[in-house]
């Protein structure tokens, strides 16, 4: 089936949802206990197609990737490569990524002079540029944070100006004093927190040439790496980790908590609670288990607020605004707001080391992969945040 044919389907999954809440609410606009077990199976279903739309994108993107051609024509006469002044050199040259490769099959008891210029501080190696740029893709991917937030790299302690007062205009007699406003500065220091992850394979995988061991090892370097981001970007309490969305200090500002179950009128308060210039790029981040609240809820003009996306590459929406979802996104809160405030510092490249004693004698190899990185809301004003009921004030 494909991705035209799901997206309809669910279309048509959710125009039969909406009908059957229409007609299978009780007179206090609430559904029976059978008619709320039907419709959790309806709505399952939505949320199955959903995610298997998602995967087939992606997928329809990795095949687009792995046809594209991986040879440059001829441009100019065969024997002038010598003289291609686009060599690739240091990290960025094959043969310091065939060292790396050579390097992990052999755990690292063949390593070659290449990877000298690829040593970190604390002994491991820096992974080829090919590689950090594909973790980087798989990092993206995985982690919403990184596609909706604004990233920078960094070298050391990263400094950012933020206007904390702005000057104010006066009016004055002619000929009156002057009166002079103070315009001041804050400063918000990007640090850099340090992030590992470690895997293990079998010996036979490892020596195993038919094995895909650089594409495993990067995919779940990466995810993991990206599952530990967006868990810190979004809840971090910026104890040894960033400082997350929805910390309670450093985080979006709260616009309101809910003492009874949400309304459509409590997601217009939180949009409205934003500043206009804000909405212009803003949008929604929830647990998916808070989206199927909404899903529920109409607006004044007896619309529901849930839109489902019809085209591809198209997000969801909710009051017209895109909706994203995390699993890591708390279920008593939800995030409106323009996140490319929120910066996220990468300090250098990702390294990886080879761990030679930790599984000696049971026939497994172990490696970690490194990185540091921060992130923070340098504008809270920027993120509002929507208490639901239950949750705590803070």
């Amino acid at each position: 089936m494909t991705i035209l044919e799901l997206r309809e389907k669910r279309n048509t999954a959710w125009n039969a949802a909406k009908a059957f809440l229409d007609s299978h609410r009780t007179e206090k606009g609430t559904l029976t206990a059978e008619d709320d077990a039907t419709y959790s199976r309806m709505e399952q279903e939505i949320a199955d197609l959903g995610k298997e739309i998602a995967r087939l994108e992606r997928q329809e993107a990795l095949e687009a990737e792995l046809n594209m051609p991986v040879n440059k024509p001829l441009t100019s006469k065969p024997g002038n490569s010598a003289t291609d002044k686009s060599a690739k050199t240091g990290r960025a040259s094959d043969e310091y990524k065939n060292g790396m490769l050579q390097a992990l099959r052999t755990n690292f008891r063949q390593v070659s002079n290449i990877l000298q210029e690829g040593v970190d501080a604390d002994g491991g190696y820096l992974v080829p540029e090919e590689y950090d740029s594909r973790l980087i893709d798989v990092l993206t991917e995985e982690n919403i944070m990184r596609s909706l937030g604004h990233t920078i790299t960094t070298s050391g302690e990263h400094k950012i100006n933020i206007a904390a007062t702005k000057p104010a205009a006066a009016w004055i007699e002619e000929g009156g004093a002057l009166q002079f406003s103070d315009a001041t500065f804050s400063q918000i220091l990007l640090d850099a927190h340090k992030l590992l992850v470690a895997i293990k394979v079998t010996e036979e995988l490892l020596y195993d040439n038919a094995f895909g061991l650089e594409n495993y090892i990067i995919d779940q370097f990466g995810k993991a790496l990206a599952n530990a981001e967006e868990d810190a970007f979004l809840n971090g309490d910026g104890s040894g980790k960033p400082t997350g969305l929805f910390a309670a200090t450093g985080g979006g500002t709260v616009a309101g908590t809910l003492s009874a179950a949400i309304k459509s009128d409590d997601m217009l308060d939180l949009v409205y609670a934003l500043k206009r210039p804000y909405r212009k790029n803003a949008s929604f981040i929830m647990n998916d288990k808070t989206l199927a609240q909404l899903r529920k809820l109409k607006d004044n003009n007896g619309a529901y607020i849930w839109q489902p996306s019809y085209q591809s590459g198209e997000p969801d929406k909710v009051l017209g605004y895109a909706v994203h979802t995390s699993a890591y996104a708390p279920e008593n809160a939800i995030a409106f707001g323009d996140y490319s405030y929120y910066n996220i510092g990468d300090r250098g490249t990702r390294s990886f080391k080879q761990l030679t004693e930790l599984f000696a004698g049971n026939g497994m190899i172990g490696y970690v992969a490194k990185e540091r990185v921060d992130g923070k809301l340098i504008l809270p004003e920027a993120v509002q945040i929507l208490k639901l009921s239950g949750s705590s004030k803070g």
